[in-house]
């Protein structure tokens, strides 16, 4: 059976204002049940792909928030701990994100921010880039991946797990198609959680995954 070569890609992250905004606690509930998938989505993952010059100690927007505007510790605590890979969908995430909220508003008074520190929810827009690079066998990874773009990781491994219907990253989907021969090294990136990182380390993970499985099966 002939298998589809593996086309790279390259993508970008368009971020873009919904309208709603919080500064208390309680108006950040009310918005966060109105804003649409793609804004939680957006305050998830999308710090992987956008220049980071703030502190990198939480690894979502919520979280940051929480500890510098609301100066709640417990509760960025609390929100920087959820892994949106654990997931099935946006809306158990958002779900999850505003069980944490509603607890936090059961034993604290509504924390308020000052307003130069307003939660600004944004959506995001990806924007994808035909890389004109193609690779025809697995082997290729190899080298492949280590020279990917960070935009080029984020578009096969993280947006990719949002795509329906199969919802998994882009080297796992190709590696199905040779019909098992490389189940072992899908399972490899199957183990890999890409949230807690940052898409550089990203890129050297799989890259040693890819590495070490074309290493042993030449010895």
């Amino acid at each position: 059976m002939a298998v589809d070569a593996f086309s790279v890609r390259d993508c970008a992250l368009v971020a873009i204002a919904t309208g709603l905004r919080a500064r208390s606690l309680r108006e950040f509930r009310d918005a966060l049940q109105r804003v649409p998938q793609e804004s939680v989505y957006y305050h998830f993952w999308g710090r992987l792909l956008r220049p980071r010059f703030d502190d990198t100690e939480f690894h979502n927007d919520f979280a940051t928030w929480a500890r510098y505007s609301l100066h709640d510790e417990r509760l960025s605590e609390r929100l920087a701990v959820i892994d949106p890979a654990d997931f099935s969908d946006i809306e158990a995430l958002r779900a999850d994100v505003l069980e944490v909220v509603e607890q936090c508003l059961d034993e604290t008074d509504n924390l308020l921010a000052r307003r130069d520190r307003q939660f600004h929810f944004r959506r995001c827009q990806t924007v994808v880039f035909d890389t004109g690079v193609r690779l025809q066998e697995p082997a290729a990874l190899a080298q492949a991946i280590p020279a990917m773009s960070l935009g080029s990781i984020y578009y096969h491994v993280i947006d990719a797990r949002r795509r329906e219907p199969v919802r998994t990253d882009d080297f796992r989907i190709w590696l199905g198609q040779f019909g098992g021969s490389f189940e072992s090294l899908a399972e490899k990136f199957a183990a890999v959680d890409p949230y807690f990182a940052n898409l550089a380390s990203l890129r050297v993970e799989l890259s040693a995954i890819v590495t070490d499985h074309f290493s042993g099966a030449r010895e």
